[in-house]
């Protein structure tokens, strides 16, 4: 195939990535960065392939006729005693071993590529924080990093477990797909793990009986809804965090959906007690009375796991948010 169909080909494979970009931020389709980016690896890998197979040895192969040509010009005209013109034929080599735009554009990107699919898909993934519901362990611009290989090693895409590693604990904060619409990426704290049962009644956690341990804060002020919140140092599995509750927020949980299990949920004016099933886990924001969790739309099935999220990296509206939290 010569350059101008590879050239043409390429340009019409580039602007299939740049629509379906496009269409997804204008919301005109439901994107999946892990499959395109999935796909950008294979078609980059086809072009780098072909590229050390076959392209790279016919640009060699014409820059050595070349110089094979011109050496043999070179003495032709010297035994018949004529002065040759000067050529730079090294500026002509290496314009003949340089790779055509589609392919600088392609398997030049082949390695950049591969390294950010494993390292998003196996190792760390980073996520923004969008709203309040992890306030105030987290707030509003956060960029956060998640450990995908803390709960063990998923396939891309398809998110399926192919290595164990850890179980989640109460008290973690994890990352997982939205049971409800799977394409979203949601982050709470885990509360109830496959076997408890999980009570919040009048705004206390309880944990197969027995009240989870939190002390009254001085109030949190929070400057995206320029309120005040009445501030917990929460305990569970562990960890030490903070949690908040709006006073002027009932203990009943209004809006419920139909979920899978729900006939193992008991909903009552104090709030909710839910017996989590084998594979499910039970999580909550942190944000207590401004958060739609497992109380709303239920359980959280192990395969839809990404990872523990346990690091700040960057919050480009305040900088003293980098760091660890639990």
């Amino acid at each position: 195939m010569n350059e101008q169909n590879m050239s043409a080909i390429t340009g019409v494979v580039l602007a299939a990535f740049v629509g379906y970009g496009l269409a997804w931020y204008l919301g005109a389709i439901e994107g999946n960065f892990a499959l395109l980016l999935l796909l950008a690896v294979v078609v980059t890998g086809a072009y780098w392939v072909a590229e050390k197979v076959y392209f790279q040895p016919q640009r060699r192969a014409a820059a050595e006729r070349l110089v094979a040509e011109h050496t043999q010009r070179q003495a032709e005209l010297a035994r018949m005693g004529v002065q040759a013109d000067a050529v730079d034929i090294e500026a002509a080599r290496q314009k003949l071993l340089m790779q055509p735009w589609w392919l600088d554009w392609t398997a030049g990107l082949f390695p950049v590529i591969l390294v950010v699919f494993v390292l998003r898909s196996f190792l760390f993934e980073p996520f923004k924080i969008p709203s309040g519901s992890m306030i105030p362990t987290l707030h509003v611009g956060d960029l956060i990093l998640v450990n995908k290989f803390h709960y063990g090693v998923r396939l891309p895409v398809v998110n399926t477990k192919i290595l164990a590693n850890h179980e989640p604990q109460r008290g973690d904060v994890m990352v997982f797909r939205y049971p409800p619409q799977p394409s979203l990426d949601y982050i709470k704290r885990v509360v109830g793990v496959p076997g408890d049962e999980v009570a919040y009644l009048n705004k206390q956690l309880f944990i197969n009986g027995e009240p989870v341990a939190k002390e009254p804060l001085p109030e949190f002020y929070d400057s995206g809804s320029m309120r005040y919140a009445q501030q917990f140092a929460e305990t569970l599995g562990g960890r030490h965090y903070r949690t908040l509750n709006d006073p002027d927020r009932p203990a009943f949980i209004p809006g419920t959906v139909d979920f899978p299990h729900k006939d193992q949920c008991r909903y009552s004016v104090e709030g909710v007690v839910c017996t989590v099933p084998a594979g499910h886990y039970f999580l909550m924001g942190d944000n207590r009375d401004n958060s739609l969790d497992s109380r709303f739309w239920g359980f959280v099935p192990e395969a839809n796991i990404v990872g523990k999220a346990f690091f700040v990296w960057m919050n480009f509206g305040d900088l003293s948010r980098i760091g660890r939290f639990e």
